[in-house]
Order: C-alpha cells, then structure tokens, then sequence
C-alpha cells in the first residue's frame, strides 16, 4: 500500500512537469497551430540558464529561475519572430522543419557551451521530510505546488485579463481576432513567451531531480506531444489533465509492470484513448 501511495505521489511529480510543458506547447499550437518541436529545446535551454546563474553567478535558485523564464521567453519570442513569423503565409511542412531545425542549433549550441556531460543542478530543498508515512524530498513536493500555483496563475490570466482573453480568443478564431482589432503579432509573441518562461519553468524544478544535458528536452517533449495529442489540440485542460494520467500511468507502470517499458506506456495510452476518441478527450470540435 505504501508503495503504492509512494508512487502515486511520484505520478503527481512526474505529470506537473509534462503539464507545464505540455500547457506551454498547446498554447503556441492554439495560437499558431503549429507544431513546436523547439519547445524541448527551451525546456533544456531553461535547465541550462538556472544551473548557470546559480553555479557561475551564485544566485539563490529563485532568483535563477527568474531569469530563466526571462531569457527562455525571449529566446521564444526571437523563435517566433525570426523563424515562424516569416513563414506563416508558407506550407505547414516548413514551419516544422525550421522547429525541428531550431531545436538541433538549440542542442548544439548547448553542447558547445556548456559540454555534453550530464550535470547535476543543486537544489535549497534537498531535505527529506515525512509525511503521512511518506519519505518525500522537499523539491519533489515543491515541484507539484510550484506547478499547481503556476497552472492557476497561467487560468486566472487566460480568463480574467483583457490580454490573456486576447490569447483564447486568437486561439478559437485567428482571422476574427484580426477584424476585432486584436494586434495578433503581438499576441502570438506573448504566446510564446509564456510559452518559454512554462519550459523554463518546468525544467528548473525538475532538473535538480534529474540532470541536465543537451538531450534533456526530447523524451519529454515527445510526451508533451503525446499528452496534447490525448487531451486535444489546442486545450488548456486537456494538457493539464493528459500531463496528469501520463504521470500516474507511468510511475505506476513502471512499479507495477515493468520499468524498461515506462517511456512506452505513454504511447500505448494514447493509441487506446484515440481508438475511443479520435479526437482527444477535450477537443473543442470543428477544429
């Protein structure tokens, strides 16, 4: 049974993560409906500037992830500016190639400054605490409450601001946003922007749990694909809830199953949830 708890909360640890990275994938592709292959790109980049402020520059780790959602952000506005502005009016296949070319100058450059080697990201909340008989590390609990605080910041935005309505409403009808008078330049690269800051995000309170190297962003971008895939393209809920049963799924496959097989179980999931609902479980229809 404890073991069972154990990896349910090792689920919930796991899926905050794919969430943040999903959420910041399915906004880009709400908006511009494309694909970003780069996002696993920023989501290392991000690893990456908050392990060098804080080892280079001594930074508090906070204070380094601010930075880095600052930094990752604009590299994701220069992504949309310089890469996927200019090749809107194109054939969608180029918008993914340049993404896919985006994210190998991501990776080498990162290779090239700062090694190959996989490095360790120190972390203040190394502690182990207990709690209801549970052994958890301080950062595994913080990543979930930093993910849920950073979910409900992201909605409130979305919701209650005139800029985040600009968002939804961009992401439903580009062309009508456009008539309405809603500058969407703009607020395709605020998207991305946000978009960054959630890689940057998500990878900063995971890496101290992992490690951070060139390569750190493709599994999980590949299950970022999965999840928006599962929960439909383009919806905020479905990349949080797709982050969330990727999550449990596979920490408890890989106790209850096998953990060679972990990284498949997600695939496996979204063959069965498609072959019910092709569409993925919040698709918004007409899309």
């Amino acid at each position: 049974m404890d073991i069972l708890i154990q990896q349910l909360f090792n689920g919930l640890t796991i899926g905050s993560v794919y969430a943040l990275v999903a959420l910041g994938l399915t906004l880009v592709y709400g908006i511009l409906h494309i694909p970003n292959f780069a996002h696993g790109a920023l989501y290392m980049m991000g690893g990456y500037i908050t392990l060098t402020m804080m080892t280079k520059f001594g930074l508090h780790y906070w204070i380094a992830i601010f930075v880095s959602i600052i930094v990752v952000g604009f590299i994701g506005v220069l992504m949309e500016r310089l890469v996927f502005h200019p090749l809107r009016e194109s054939p969608p296949i180029q918008d993914k190639i340049a993404a896919i070319g985006i994210l190998l100058f991501l990776e080498a450059f990162a290779q090239y400054t700062w090694g190959a080697e996989y490095q360790s990201m120190p972390s203040p909340y190394g502690q182990v605490v207990e709690v209801f008989g549970l052994t958890l590390t301080m950062q595994r609990i913080l990543i979930v409450v930093a993910a849920v605080i950073v979910m409900i910041l992201l909605n409130l935005f979305l919701r209650k601001t005139y800029t985040g309505s600009t968002i939804i409403a961009m992401s439903q009808n580009r062309e009508g946003a456009n008539l309405v008078g809603i500058n969407t330049t703009r607020v395709a690269m605020l998207t991305f922007m946000i978009s960054g800051g959630l890689a940057a995000i998500a990878a900063s309170i995971s890496a101290p749990i992992n490690l951070v190297f060139p390569g750190m962003g493709q599994l999980v971008i590949l299950k970022a694909f999965v999840i928006i895939i599962l929960g439909g393209m383009g919806s905020i809920p479905g990349a949080i809830v797709g982050g969330y049963i990727i999550g449990f799924s596979e920490s408890l496959g890989a106790t209850y199953i096998s953990n060679d097989y972990k990284d498949i179980i997600a695939f496996f999931i979204l063959v069965i949830i498609l072959t019910v609902k092709p569409t993925g479980l919040f698709s918004k229809g007409g899309h």
